[in-house]
């Protein structure tokens, strides 16, 4: 049993993190060679838009937030913004208030993102909107490249992509985030091409604005809420790289852990809000990719880590087969090569490629602390936000 076990564990984490993003290439290419790939128009349509950017104490990076909204490349009399401040204490609405072009929502008191966008949609007039944060900024082409996905009727939303910027010298947090959203990227790619991309990230993305579906104001992943239930009405979410937002790194691991954990808690939160409604005979295709990325990874990931180990100790305990000798000595050193890892980022020295097992271990384990909040029922939807790395020269920004 405990071999089954073992097995069992080791096939779905591989799946989940390796054999997934494989399928999916596999099946896309085999797709693309025996089928025409339908061509995406480079220009689109110029279609009324609105964007809209929830905002709290971000003071310090708001001028440059709205100065890249216009400068964006798309045309002004079909670009509507609105920001909305969900009650900021650092003078952010006074910064918002400067620009006669915005259109700013005030809520005095504290009440959540999804709060604010509930709010902001209920002036939307456009048929399409786009949600971006306030620390992220757009390419020039991101709101024509997203535009252009909507000549399909089958597309509901585009998710853009998420660039995160290099930090501080010496810093690998920056590199670790770096890394894991490249990869994050390419599976959003490979699920695009597929059926649909599962889940958008708060940073870019966009609706139709007829397909937005209320949230209860207590949701902390918005984004991926939003997005899920505008596939759950039939469209897809498509995904567009060339569509990015750009932000700095977390300022230091502990940062990046109080983000991870927020999220982790959010995730939890979102399974329930959709269990009903992930209906397998009606969204073969939706279900299927929804299980392999997400609920795998959150739900069993951070488990089926410690069950590999423990229950290979238990066999090689009690067999004297070298393949279980071999897997655990392969899992010693994976540990080993983390723990090097950890040192090496909690000296804010470079570690290159010695950190990535770290990062997947640490990853899990913000999974795991976030789990234990939620069902602690301490997760909050009130954001804090978390502290960003400078940038190392100015071209950094763009």
């Amino acid at each position: 049993m405990v071999t089954v076990i073992f097995w069992i564990s080791l096939f779905l984490l591989l799946y989940c993190y390796i054999g997934y993003p494989v399928f999916l290439l596999l099946t896309n290419k085999a797709k693309s060679f025996f089928s025409a790939k339908k061509a995406v128009n480079n220009e689109g349509e110029n279609i009324p838009i609105t964007l809209i950017v929830a905002m709290h104490n971000e003071a310090a990076v708001l001028e440059e937030k709205i100065r890249n909204t216009f400068a964006l490349d798309y045309p002004k009399e079909n670009l509507y913004v609105i920001f909305v401040d969900d009650g900021s204490t650092d003078g952010s609405p006074e910064i918002a208030e400067k620009y006669p072009d915005i259109e700013l929502i005030r809520h005095e008191q504290r009440r959540g993102k999804a709060a604010a966008i509930r709010s902001a949609m209920q002036k939307v007039k456009t048929p399409v909107v786009i949600f971006s944060d306030a620390n992220s900024m757009l390419n020039k082409q991101s709101i024509k490249k997203i535009v252009r996905h909507y000549r399909d009727s089958f597309t509901g939303g585009v998710a853009g992509e998420k660039r995160v910027l290099r930090s501080a010298p010496g810093s690998d947090v920056g590199n670790m985030e770096g890394i894991y959203w490249r990869y994050e990227s390419f599976l959003k790619k490979q699920e695009s091409d597929f059926y649909t991309t599962v889940g958008a990230a708060g940073e870019l993305f966009s609706i139709r604005t007829s397909l937005f579906r209320m949230t209860d104001d207590d949701v902390i992943t918005d984004d991926f809420l939003i997005s899920m239930k505008v596939c759950l009405q039939g469209y897809r979410v498509a995904y567009e790289p060339d569509a990015y937002s750009s932000e700095l790194s977390s300022a230091s691991l502990n940062e990046e852990a109080k983000r991870k954990i927020r999220i982790a808690s959010g995730a939890y939160q979102s399974i329930g809000y959709i269990k009903g409604s992930m209906n397998f005979f009606r969204y073969p295709l939706l279900s299927f990719q929804y299980f392999s990325h997400r609920l795998l990874r959150w739900v069993m990931g951070p488990f089926l880590i410690p069950v590999i180990f423990l229950s290979n100790v238990f066999i090689i305990l009690n067999t004297s087969d070298n393949i279980y000798r071999l897997l655990f000595y392969a899992q010693l050193l994976f540990y080993l090569i983390a723990f090097t890892g950890w040192l090496l980022v909690r000296n804010n020295r470079k570690g290159g490629a010695l950190t990535a097992p770290f990062y997947f271990l640490f990853t899990n384990f913000c999974l795991l602390e976030g789990l234990i909040i939620f069902l602690k029922g301490q997760h909050t939807v009130l954001w804090q936000r978390s502290l960003r790395a400078k940038a190392t020269a100015a071209s950094d920004r763009l």
